[in-house]
Order: structure tokens, then C-alpha cells, then sequence
């Protein structure tokens, strides 16, 4: 039983209770007059309030620019951000992770206050959409040890006050579109470990601090415009494992201190200046795995010491100037992969060493003076699925042990003076899809595998007799036992067939003579061609008749194009062919100035053969009618395909990059292949015609002109306005680079689906002053300047695209020699594409702007 006293005490706690009850009971249940509080919008730093942290987490949510941004934060409500999506808390509570990599947020770090977290760690952002400026203030972050800001689009000065971090052990900037210096004092604290900043456009200085930064693990400068003696701005690092430092401008030569690298697996230096030769040294890295110092200014001989590099699995060292022979003790690479030696000046023999490297998968020691035979040993890389040993002085016979190679997929052995048949092992070669062997003295047959039969034509031109089941080859109707036989006959019929050719000569003569006498052209032609004019006496008139009647008597309704020096016409031959038939305007004067662009375009085309290029039949020129007799390309002119609302809906990404890959390499071919070199001078989409393949034909010959060695080239203006290169306004000295402009042009109406007129503009206002006066601003998005009737390109094509972009811009700067060589873009354009830095549509104008200063 309860005693008296303790019952009341008993009542007076129930009171006590039930009085507190009714004081808090009202505080949870009382919601504000306004409806509108109960947002996110209005209650956010409500729910934060007294907690620092999470205040400025959610104030720099509310400044991201999306919807998709602020959804996917969408956790982070309340005061507790060690609850929110991608933020871990230290023990005391404390942010000390902050990771939201791969999300997509848009904005900029402008509201993020660093001051509100004195314990962060690792701020990782990588792979969004963030932009701007990284703000000064990112200095208070005093104990971050990793910072990954890459793959976004932040820009501009990193600020100087990233010198202040020095506990930095892990810094990320790759892909983005930063500009200026490196923080000079990045590696202060003698901490840092693992640093990127690839792919954006920094330039200056390598930062100081960087020499005695011995910490270092992994570094990646590439793509990136930084300056500096690499001899004298990089020390010693005991630790470093991988540093790339390809596509900058540095310069120096290789002078470091090989024997303190022992952990260095991977050396990239490529397309920089560097001077000197290769240290033999280097091979105190015994760790090397791989090595590329391609395109630099190396000379002197490969150092035999590399075969002492028993890791090496990739050795690229093409595009430099190194002389000598290639050492033997190359064989004691066993592990090596890849050997690009190409474009330098070695010579000697192939040494048969190279046998030994049983697991390379690509061989390349093309543009070199490599003498002798290919070595039989070559055979044994049975691996080997790329061969290139083109344009060099290799003789003799083609060893039947390449046909053991069934890995096989790629060979190019062009551009030497190998002679004899193709040997008959070849037909094993089943992987073999792309073969190149003109430039040669070969014959006979060619293995019937799918590489060689659908090989085009210019993959067997200039050999001596080669035959068989191909584009444009001879079928092999004699044997060879059935040649050997006729020997004898041919050493009877051949005194006799030379006297007998002698008289044709003389009577030609006398024809020529005679017609010449009448003020008469004789029609011309290739005898053997089906649409010969070769036809002596009153025939000669009526195939005249039957091309004129072909056309309908040049009639309008055949006229399937226009030029400055004449009309195109459609003809349908008796036989059923369908030609295309160029009538040149009629003479205004005694002399025809026409008639010198007529006979130039014949001289120009009569020896071409070249898939990309518009094959010349026949040609016929009178008094009365002048006139030439090409193939007919379907399609007709990439002007007409691009300004045609239901056509250029076929023209899908894929065809377009095809396209431009066809005008380059028959540009290419023009420069490079022929001697001497015909330049084109009247590039531009009207004369670039398209077959049923969508496949590019270059055509209209009529300006063009040889590049005479020693010779000023100067001349008239020719060409067509809005793709003449912009010297010719005050030079009228024509050179390859001429083309390579009027190229840029018509790639990049390819990809705009219209004439670049405007972007043009912009590129030489932005080089020649700070503002431009064109419609296209220098921030405008890739996207919504190429053409709008087709979808975006994705994935591979949308590589290709940024990468030929780039490609056209080099062609149109206004400095001729800035501009590459039709050589260097049809090779750029069959390399694989490089990764996009950022995604697609996130690309600017700017972003693929060369930066090449132009001066004027």
C-alpha cells in the first residue's frame, strides 16, 4: 500500500507530465500559414540549420542548372549529411569524402564554400558536366589529398592558390578545357603521387617543383601545348611508373639519369622537338615495357643496348631521323609486340633477327632505305597481323613463307622494286583483308583469296604483268608454260612487227600532216578502249556522229551539269554504256583559250588511275565540237547530294567520313604519287561527284596544272570563289597547299551540310585578333553547327567526326606551310580515331580549333 505522503507526490508528477505534454504536442503538429514553405525550395536551410557542412552542400545543390541535377541529389535533405548520396563522414562527423562521380550534374563550383569543410579528403567529380572556373577559395581545403575534376568542361589561370594544397598526393584534370600554367609549387609538399592533366590546353612552363618531386607514381601531360627543355625540367624519380608527355611543344634531348627509373614501365614522348640521339642508357630502365618517341627530331643509330629491354612489348619510334641498320640484337626482345620504325633513314638489310620476335602483332619499317630481300624469316611471326615494308629499295622475289602468316590481316609491301610471281602459298594468307603491292615488278597471277580479288586497283598498279580475278586486271588467259613456248615466235615476229610499226609511224605522220593542212583536230584516244577514236578514214566521223546523237545533239534535257568552261551531258552509247559527256564552250576567237584547258585536262587524266578519281574514256576535239567522255557517277556532285532535301538524308555520318576519306586520298595521289606532282587548283563541292556507292570521285581537270620542280608556279587565278585558299589574293604562286585549303572547305561543308562561310570567318578572326565579327561564337556547341537534318553521330562516328574537324581546321589555317600535307591527312584519316576528350555534345567550335599562331 501506498503510504499518504507518496500519493500525492504521485498526483503531482502526472500533472507536471501531462503540462509538458500539452507545451511540446504543438510544436509538432503546427504547420505554416503559407503552403508554399513546405517546398524543398523554402525549407532546405531550415532542415540544415546549425550545421555548417550541410548548409553549403545544399546551397550548391540549389545552384546546379538542371532538373536532373537537383533529382539526383535528391537524398539530401535534413541536417545529416553523412546520410546524403555520395558523402562519407570522418568519426567526428565531419565530411571527409565527397564523391559523386558519373552523374551528370551541370553547373559550376561558384557557390561550393570549401571553407565549410576543414576535415574534406577527396572531393571526386569526375566525369559530369560541371563548368567554369575552379574558384580561388578551393585553397581552404587544406588537408585534400585527392582532387579528380576530369572529363568536364571546366576552363580558364588554375588559380595560384593550388599552391596551397600540399598535402596533394592525387591530383585529376584530365579532359577538360583548362588553359594558362601548371601551379608552379605543385608538388610543394613533396607528396604527390599520381597527376593528370591531358587533353586540355595548358601551356608555359613545366612547373618547377615537378624536378624534385621524387614521390611521383604516374604522370600524364599529354595533348597539351607546355614548353620547356625536357633535359633540364624533369629529375630524378625512383617511384615513377608511367609518364606521357606526348604532343606538347618541349624540347632538349634525353639526357636523364636512366639508372634511378627502375620502376618506369611506360615511356611516351611523341610528336614533341626532341633533339640528340637515343641514350643507350635508357636500357638501365630495365622495367621498359613500352617506348614511343615518334615524331620528334632523334637522329643517329638505334642503340643496341634496347635489346637488353627484356619487357618491351611496344617499340615506336617512326616519324624521326635515325640512320643506320636495325641492331640483331632486336631477337632478344621476345616479349615485343609492336615495331614501328617507319619514315626514318635506316638502311642495310632486314635483318632475318627479326624472326626471332615470335610474338609481334604489327611490323612497320615502311619510308625507310631498307636494301636486299625480305628475309624468309618473317614467316615465323606467326602472330603478326600488320605488315608494312613499303616504300623502300627491297628486291628480289616475295618469300613463300609470308604465306604462313594466317593471322594476317593487313600487308602493304608497295613502293619497292620486288619482282617474279606472287608466291602460290599466299593462298592460305584467309585473315588478309587490306594489300597493297603496286610500285613493283611483279607478275602473274593473284592468289584467289578475298584480300586479292577485292583488292581496288590501285592496290596492283605500275607491276609488270600481274593478272587475274580483280578490279581492273588482266584475266590470266596464258600459262606459263604456254609464254615460255612462244619465245621462239617472238624472236621471229619481232623484227618483222618493228618494221611494220615503223611504216604505221611514217603514214601517221603523213596523216597528221594532212589534217593538220585542213585546220582539223584529229579525234584522239586509247586504241584499245571501247570508246576508241583511233579510227582512221571516214569512221572517224561517224563515231563523232554517234557520241553527238548519244547526248540527244546536245540537248538541254540531257545536261546533267554546268562549269565555267562548258556543259556536262548524259549519253547512252549503242551498247548500252552510259557515259557522261563534257562539251567545252564554243571559240570565241581564232585560237581557242579553251582549247588549252581542254588538251590540259587531257594530259592531266589520260595517265590517272586512281579509285577517287573520275576515269577519262576517250576524248575527241573539232572545230565544231570539243568534248571529253568520261564515267558516269551516278549520284552526281556532292553540291547537289548536300543542297537536297530527300538526298542528303542518305548521307548519313558513315558515308560523309567516307567521302572526305576518298578526296583526300585521291589528292593524296595527286601530290604524293605522281611526277611530278598535279596540283588540282578547283577542289570544291560541285567537282567532288558521287557514285551509287556514295563513294567520292574528284573530276574537272580543267584548271589543274603540274607542280614543275625549280619552277615559281605562278599563274592565273583559277578555281571556284569560297574555296580558293586566301594567299591567291595577293600571290598568284600555286602549290599543293592551295588544295589542301580548298580540302578544309569541302570537309567541312561535308559536315555542315552547307558552305562553311561563317566558321571560316570566325577561324581567321580569332586568329589574327581577341573578338570575332562572325555569327558563330567560339563557345557554340559542335552539335548545333554541324548538320541538323541527320541525328548526332555516336559512338565510333562521333570520333571520326570531332578527329576530321580537326583535320579540316589544320587545312584552313591562313599560313600555308601551318597546313599538313594531303599525305599527312589521308594517313590521319585512316588511323584509328582517338577518344573523345568530353561527350559529343559537349564539344565546342573552340575546343577543335588548332593552335597554330597565325601571323600576318
Amino acid at each position: 500500500m501506498m503510504s499518504s505522503l507518496q500519493k500525492p507526490f504521485s498526483m503531482f508528477l502526472r500533472v507536471l507530465f501531462f503540462l509538458l505534454l500539452m507545451c511540446i504536442i504543438p510544436s509538432f503538429f503546427a504547420f505554416p500559414s503559407n503552403s508554399s514553405a513546405t517546398s524543398f525550395g523554402a525549407a532546405k536551410y531550415e532542415a540544415a540549420e546549425g550545421n555548417e557542412e550541410a548548409e553549403a552542400l545544399l546551397k550548391w545543390r540549389a545552384s546546379l542548372d538542371d532538373s536532373h541535377s537537383q533529382s539526383v541529389l535528391s537524398s539530401w535533405v535534413g541536417s545529416s549529411p553523412c546520410k546524403w548520396l555520395g558523402i562519407t563522414c570522418d568519426n567526428s562527423g565531419s565530411v571527409a569524402n565527397f564523391s559523386l562521380p558519373h552523374f551528370g550534374l551541370r553547373g559550376t563550383l561558384h557557390s561550393f564554400n570549401f571553407s565549410s569543410f576543414p576535415n574534406l579528403l577527396t572531393p571526386n567529380l569526375r566525369n559530369n558536366s560541371l563548368y567554369g572556373t575552379i574558384p580561388s577559395h578551393i585553397s581552404n581545403l587544406t588537408k585534400i589529398t585527392n582532387l579528380n575534376l576530369c572529363h568536364n568542361h571546366f576552363n580558364g589561370s588554375l588559380p595560384p592558390e593550388m599552391n596551397n594544397l600540399t598535402h596533394l598526393m592525387v591530383l585529376h584534370l584530365f579532359s577538360n578545357n583548362f588553359t594558362g600554367h601548371l601551379p608552379r609549387d605543385l608538388c610543394l609538399g613533396g607528396l604527390l603521387v599520381n597527376f593528370t592533366a591531358s587533353y586540355n590546353h595548358f601551356s608555359g612552363p613545366i612547373p618547377k617543383s615537378l624536378r624534385n618531386c621524387t614521390s611521383l607514381f604516374r604522370v600524364r601531360l599529354d595533348w597539351n601545348q607546355l614548353t620547356g627543355n625536357i633535359s633540364e625540367d624533369f629529375g630524378l624519380y625512383p617511384n615513377l611508373n608511367y609518364v606521357d608527355l606526348s604532343h606538347n611543344n618541349l624540347y632538349g634531348e634525353l639526357t636523364w639519369k636512366w639508372g634511378g627509373f627502375n620502376n618506369l614501365t611506360s615511356l611516351k614522348l611523341s610528336n614533341n622537338n626532341i633533339t640528340g640521339e637515343i641514350p643507350s642508357e635508357i636500357a638501365k630502365a630495365t622495367g621498359l615495357q613500352m617506348i614511343d618517341l615518334s615524331s620528334n627530331l632523334l637522329k643517329g643509330t638505334i642503340p643496341k643496348e634496347l635489346g637488353k629491354l627484356k619487357a618491351l612489348y611496344n617499340l615506336t619510334l617512326h616519324n624521326n631521323h635515325l640512320f643506320g641498320v636495325v641492331p640483331f640484337e632486336i631477337q632478344m626482345l621476345s616479349q615485343l609486340r609492336a615495331l614501328n620504325l617507319a619514315s626514318n633513314n635506316l638502311g642495310g638489310s632486314i635483318p632475318k633477327q627479326l624472326g626471332e620476335c615470335s610474338n609481334l602483332l604489327q611490323l612497320n619499317l615502311s619510308h625507310n632505305k631498307f636494301i636486299g630481300s625480305i628475309p624468309s624469316e618473317i614467316g615465323f611471326l606467326h602472330f603478326l597481323g600488320d605488315l608494312d615494308l613499303s616504300g623502300n629499295l627491297l628486291a628480289g622475289e616475295i618469300p613463300s613463307e609470308i604465306g604462313q602468316l594466317k593471322q594476317l590481316e593487313t600487308m602493304n609491301l608497295s613502293h619497292n622494286k620486288l619482282s617474279g610471281l606472287i608466291p602460290t602459298a599466299f593462298v592460305d594468307l584467309v585473315s588478309l583483308t587490306t594489300v597493297d603491292i603496286s610500285y613493283n615488278e611483279l607478275e602473274g597471277p593473284i592468289p584467289k583469296i578475298k584480300g586479292f580479288i577485292e583488292a581496288p586497283l590501285e592496290a596492283f598498279m605500275n607491276n609488270s604483268g600481274l593478272c587475274g580475278n580483280a578490279n581492273g586486271l588482266k584475266p590470266c588467259t596464258l600459262l606459263t608454260s604456254r609464254k615460255k613456248s612462244n619465245k621462239i615466235v617472238i624472236l621471229i615476229l619481232f623484227p618483222l612487227l618493228g618494221s611494220l610499226l615503223l611504216l604505221l609511224i611514217m603514214v601517221g605522220c603523213l596523216y597528221f600532216h594532212h589534217q593538220t593542212s585542213r585546220e582539223r583536230i584529229s579525234c584522239l584516244g586509247e586504241r584499245q578502249s571501247p570508246l576508241s577514236f583511233v579510227v582512221w578514214g571516214h569512221e572517224e566521223e561517224i563515231l563523232h556522229e554517234t557520241i553527238i546523237q548519244a547526248a540527244n545533239n546536245f540537248n538541254f534535257n540531257n545536261c546533267i551539269g554546268k562549269g565555267g568552261y562548258g556543259i556536262v551531258y548524259r549519253a547512252m552509247l549503242p551498247t548500252g554504256q552510259v557515259v557522261a559527256v563534257k562539251k567545252f564552250h564554243p571559240s570565241r576567237d581564232g585560237e581557242l583559250m579553251n582549247l588549252r584547258t581542254f588538251r590540259n585536262e587531257i594530259r592531266m587524266l589520260i595517265d590517272i588511275r586512281h579509285r577517287n578519281i573520275v576515269k577519262l574514256h576517250g576524248f575527241c576535239s573539232l572545230i565544231e565540237h570539243s568534248f571529253l567522255v568520261y564515267e558516269f557517277i551516278e549520284r552526281g556532285s556532292l553540291k547537289m547530294n548536300l543542297s537536297s532535301e530527300e538526298q542528303v538524308m542518305d548521307l548519313d555520318w558513315n558515308r560523309r567520313l567516307n567521302v572526305v576519306k576518298g578526296v583526300a586520298s585521291a589528292l593524296s595521289y595527286l601530290h604524293h604519287d605522281c611526277s611530278p606532282p598535279i596540283i588540282h587548283r578547283d577542289i570544291s563541292s560541285s567537282n567532288v561527284l558521287l557514285d551509287s556507292e556514295y563513294e567520292a570521285h574528284v573530276s574537272d581537270f580543267g584548271t589543274a596544272r603540274l607542280l614543275m620542280p625549280d619552277s615559281t608556279n605562278w599563274t592565273s587565278f583559277a578555281g571556284t570563289l569560297g574555296y580558293t585558299a586566301p594567299e591567291l589574293a595577293y600571290t598568284m604562286r600555286v602549290n599543293e597547299k592551295c588544295d589542301v585549303y580548298s580540302f578544309g572547305v569541302v570537309t567541312m561543308e561535308v559536315i555542315m551540310g552547307m558552305h562553311p562561310g561563317d566558321l571560316i570567318s570566325f577561324l581567321y578572326a580569332s586568329a589574327f585578333s581577341s573578338s570575332s565579327c562572325s555569327q558563330i561564337n567560339q563557345h557554340a556547341l559542335l552539335k548545333d553547327v554541324i548538320d541538323q537534318r541527320i541525328p548526332l553521330p555516336e559512338n565510333r562516328v562521333a570520333e571520326g567526326v570531332v578527329s576530321i574537324i580537326k583535320i579540316a581546321f589544320a587545312c584552313l589555317l591562313a599560313n600555308p606551310q601551318s597546313r599538313p600535307t594531303m599525305r599527312q591527312v589521308a594517313s590521319e584519316l585512316i588511323a584509328r580515331w582517338p577518344p573523345l576528350p568530353k561527350s559529343f555534345s559537349a564539344i565546342t567550335v573552340e575546343d577543335l580549333m588548332p593552335q597554330t599562331t597565325v601571323t600576318g
